[in-house]
């Protein structure tokens, strides 16, 4: 590398790869989509779809999995002012617990997609193929960390899920919802066992379902038992 020249973030050029080759195929619009919050224990599945103009420049853009909470509050802010549509899908647990967690997955995407405007000429889609919906789109595993727009609708969908489960927190303090976001830590299992199910909690996730079938010991008494 030649001195005085600044080297790239790694991946960072990378990210934008599959974005240019599809412009180059004469594609316009182009969305990624992504989730938040399929494995918790509590609380709802997140999806964002965001489409990003030619021009779009977010500097430190990556998977939200790699980024501290500071870096996707900021990225959060420059996504929503330099995208050209954001839309969010948000479904709750009981609808987890009806559907199961990848149907709706699944759901939650198809509303996050529908908010978009313009509607995209191709969806890049995190993992596999999202069914029911219309027009192109490509599957790409480990998309929120190989391209741009999933990455930027995987910080949208975690930063706008944290928000929603520190909220969660406020109405069910005893848990910590606002520490560990309805994950499965130590923390929250223990609380579970403490204080039993909130309305918050997925009934059909292990240990939720083994609590509700006394399976496993709680002491009753909690703010907002089920």
């Amino acid at each position: 590398m030649a001195r005085g020249r600044r080297a790239r973030p790694r991946g960072t050029r990378g990210l934008w790869r599959t974005e240019r080759e599809l412009r180059a195929q004469g594609f316009g619009g182009i969305a990624g989509v992504d989730e938040a919050g399929r494995g918790p224990l509590a609380g709802p599945v997140v999806a964002a779809s965001v489409m990003l103009p030619v021009d779009c420049r977010l500097r430190g853009l990556a998977d939200s999995k790699v980024l501290t909470e500071a870096a996707r509050e900021r990225l959060f802010g420059m996504i929503h002012e330099q995208a050209v549509s954001v839309g969010v899908g948000i479904v709750d647990a009981r609808t987890v617990d009806r559907l199961n967690v990848l149907r709706a997955t699944q759901l939650a995407m198809r509303e996050a997609i529908g908010k978009l405007s313009p509607a995209p000429d191709v969806l890049l889609v995190d993992g596999r193929m999202l069914p029911g919906v219309t027009g192109p789109q490509r599957a790409i595993v480990g998309g929120d960390g190989r391209c741009a727009c999933i990455a930027a609708a995987s910080i949208v969908a975690k930063v706008v899920r944290d928000r929603l489960m520190k909220e969660v927190g406020e109405r069910y303090p005893e848990y910590g919802f606002g520490r560990h976001k309805g994950y499965a830590t130590r923390e929250h299992v223990a609380c579970l066992r403490e204080f039993g199910p909130c309305p918050e909690h997925r009934r059909s996730f292990e240990p939720v379902r083994a609590v509700v079938q006394g399976c496993l010991p709680f002491c009753g008494g909690g703010n907002g038992r089920a």
